[in-house]
């Protein structure tokens, strides 16, 4: 099982809900966040609101306290844990930040899970207040891909994995989510992978307009029950074939061993 590589988006497919949204909300600030909107990327919007909530007295423990209870469907983690069991190599390519994606997935027990996070980083400055900056540092150039939001192109992100799974001989990929920013990298999968839209949300619908530009198998999901049994049934999928294919491959071998054995000379006995 070695070869799957299982990619999770974070806010609404782990979670059920927008962490920085949740955040936002949850400490009272969300008419400042729509009041500003309009003027800026998102990704430098969530910067700046964490410098107003550290300027009205809102500690990092209060954004702490906010996450640690954040909804999640409760299917969501023993699907993770049995993903991670059947030995896929977990992954997470989200738009949130580090700092939200950490303290979530530490405080739910799985961060050990997955071996690798992409996504804006996040982190505590000397005045203990929240820097959320963007992945891609869209000041200095652009990622040149116009699916995406200047702060991020899953796409490349998808492309750079892709690159050194090959490399580690892995062959298969899954890919979960639910947001605009998703549709870029189903179009980087390729036809052995799969992609696993949440229906009825953004990524859905932008699939769902043109379905044949996905090479991948398209398998949706609506909640986290769902999530769960196409996740194991895809992953199960996958090993039957790897292992139908090793048993295919083995019989091969050992026709080839029996006829080159029949092609031998006989060797006549040997009068006493």
């Amino acid at each position: 099982m070695s070869g799957i590589v299982v990619v999770f988006d974070f806010d609404k497919t782990i979670v059920d809900v927008d962490s920085d949204n949740w955040v936002i909300d949850e400490l009272g600030f969300t008419d400042l966040f729509n009041q500003l909107l309009p003027t800026m990327p998102w990704n430098s919007l969530m910067d700046k609101m964490m410098m107003e909530l550290h300027s009205n007295g809102k500690t990092i423990e209060d954004i702490e306290e906010v996450l640690h209870r954040i909804p999640l469907h409760p299917r969501v983690i023993p699907a993770i844990q049995a993903a991670h069991t059947l030995g896929c190599d977990l992954r997470i390519v989200s738009d949130a930040n580090m700092f939200f994606i950490e303290t979530i997935l530490k405080h739910l027990g799985i961060r050990e899970y997955f071996s690798e996070i992409s996504t804006n980083p996040g982190y505590v400055n000397e005045e203990e207040r929240l820097r959320i900056l963007p992945y891609h540092d869209f000041n200095k150039a652009s990622h040149g891909c116009s699916l995406c939001p200047p702060n991020m192109c899953k796409g490349l992100i998808i492309d750079r994995i892709q690159d050194s799974i090959l490399e580690e001989g892995k062959k298969r990929m899954i890919y979960l989510g639910d947001g605009s920013g998703d549709y870029c990298p189903s179009l980087r999968l390729k036809e052995r992978d799969f992609m696993m839209p949440r229906k009825n949300f953004p990524v859905w619908d932008l699939i769902c307009k043109d379905p044949l530009l996905v090479k991948a198998e398209i398998h949706g999901w609506s909640d986290g029950e769902e999530l769960e049994q196409v996740l194991l049934h895809l992953i199960n999928k996958i090993s039957m074939e790897e292992n139908a294919q090793f048993i295919s491959s083995d019989c091969k071998l050992q026709t080839l061993s029996v006829s080159a054995h029949e092609d031998l000379p006989k060797v006549l006995p040997v009068r006493p």
